[in-house]
């Protein structure tokens, strides 16, 4: 293709040239002819690219339409029930919810429901009335002298520096208005996470905000900040779902002066969290840190954030739990298909358990081991409507965190450029001029509102199961498809087809 280019080129320089000699107006189109084989000759002589070497010029377009290739699947090509993670349908639910407009959808449903994945809620005859207060739930076990009154649906760990400072403060003051708390992520509590709104202080292996010289835990710091009023409960991260055993990732391109001057790192750097916490190494270490935070937060909620891998370790703390006789307040459980601003792929791909069964599996084994009355279990992974909310609770759940949900209500598209500080909506970056496309005063509103009108669907959904309580709601309120398929079975069964051929 490089011969082509070239003897083409030049033909066409020349005859442009001849009728730019005739017509002094036509001087800029020999001239563009001339630029384009200049920057097809140091295309062909580079050694990086090899599209680039061998298409001079026309490789350009190559990398063009690969760097569009998102926006064109999401625009043009995918249904309003496909996309990933997320599908169009459920982005548009939470939008609409944000916008606090019409959230209803016509003609029927576009899902094929006859299939064994397909998944309901078995509705009652009866319905009962719809409960118009917002459902909250207590935090604190034995040990804990400043329980909290949490609200069912709350915001997960966001950090900043993965999110914008826009962001985090909308989500704040909309956390604020609706009375549910923030989590701050592991990036450590910072002046946006304090605008007014009850907040969950996440403690990572990095130890942002209360962080020593070497990197370590500094007691002294955390605190000082865990006592402050605005701080309800603490989280202990072990692991996050999108990338467990890793550790967070901030890329270099994120991390500004003002981020490096919060977490006590090098600024313009990638941030690699250690994969495991250096103030304990085993599970009688993690019960004891559990006993330490609380007795220096003064009694708050203390619980960890994990996404489940080897079954055996969970059972482990477990054990640990009861021979201590201390035990977390919460635990927060994360599935594998967990969101994340950045993470290698095939730890978002290859490790870590699905949310449902290990959401069943922690609720299961907190249960035989009789220490379930002792621990509120939170979820996080995928929860945007009402019908997650149910599902998540019917699993096991107590309550529910949601991240990308909450992104989607600040106007998050799914670009899928929240690691390379390109977000176009100001959400998931640190990029001044993008960032102020993000309104605070308007963002805030949509926060408020797509949590109020979120829990509002679960109540009409646990309304329309003839329930009165999310306590009452257990596995049995759903239904699956190959629920069906035995239907199927029994009124049409397999000896019909011999009796119709006679």
């Amino acid at each position: 293709m490089r011969k082509q280019f070239f003897i083409f080129g030049i033909i066409i320089l020349f005859l442009s040239s001849i009728i730019a000699y005739y017509y002094k107006y036509s001087i800029f189109f020999p001239l563009t002819i001339l630029a384009i084989i200049v920057i097809g000759f140091a295309n062909s002589i580079q050694t990086k690219h090899a599209i680039l070497r061998n298409f001079p010029v026309l490789g350009y377009f190559r990398y063009l339409f690969e760097m569009i290739a998102p926006e064109i699947q999401q625009y043009f090509i995918e249904r309003s029930t496909d996309g990933k993670p997320f599908s169009r349908n459920q982005r548009s639910l939470v939008y609409q919810r944000a916008k606090n407009i019409d959230s209803t959808t016509p003609f029927g449903t576009q899902l094929n429901l006859n299939q064994s994945s397909y998944e309901g809620i078995k509705h009652s005859i009866f319905p009962t009335a719809v409960n118009e207060e917002l459902p909250r739930v207590l935090v604190g076990g034995q040990d804990c002298t400043q329980p909290y009154l949490a609200s069912l649906l709350n915001i997960s760990a966001m950090s900043f520096g993965s999110l914008s400072e826009n962001a985090i403060v909308s989500l704040n003051k909309g956390a604020q208005k609706g009375k549910f708390y923030h989590n701050t992520g592991e990036g450590g509590l910072t002046e946006f996470h304090l605008q007014g709104a009850d907040v969950t202080w996440q403690i990572g292996t990095g130890y942002f905000g209360c962080r020593d010289d070497r990197g370590g835990f500094d007691a002294g710091k955390f605190a000082e900040k865990a006592n402050l009023p605005e701080v309800k409960m603490i989280e202990i991260k072990l692991s996050q779902g999108a990338k467990p055993g890793h550790g967070g990732v901030l890329p270099a391109a994120k991390n500004t002066e003002q981020i490096a001057k919060i977490r006590g790192v090098q600024p313009h750097t990638t941030i690699l969290s250690p994969p495991s916490h250096s103030a304990f190494s085993d599970t009688k270490g993690l019960v004891e840190f559990i006993a330490k935070l609380r007795l220096l937060s003064n009694g708050k909620p203390i619980g960890f954030k994990l996404c489940i891998g080897e079954t055996r370790e969970f059972e482990m703390i477990c054990q640990e739990m009861i021979s201590q006789n201390c035990f977390p307040d919460f635990i927060t459980v994360d599935g594998a298909e967990g969101g994340t601003g950045a993470a290698p792929l095939e730890f978002a791909d290859g490790v870590g358990m699905p949310f449902e069964p290990a959401l069943i599996f922690v609720n299961k084994t907190l249960v035989r081991y009789e220490i379930r009355d002792k621990i509120c279990v939170i979820c996080s992974g995928k929860i945007i409507s009402g019908y997650s909310i149910l599902r998540a609770i019917a699993l096991g759940a107590d309550m529910c965190n949601s991240a990308r949900g909450f992104m989607f209500s600040l106007g998050c598209i799914q670009a899928l450029r929240c690691n390379n500080n390109q977000c176009p909506t100001g959400v998931a970056t640190q990029d001044k001029m993008l960032m102020k496309g993000l309104v605070v005063t308007d963002k805030s509103e949509r926060v408020y509102h797509f949590h109020k009108n979120t829990l509002h669907a679960a109540n009409e959904l646990l309304a329309a199961a003839g329930k009165k309580s999310f306590a009452d709601v257990d596995i049995n309120i759903f239904m699956r498809g190959d629920e069906f398929a035995h239907l199927s079975d029994l009124y049409f069964p397999d000896n019909l087809k011999s009796v119709q051929k006679h």
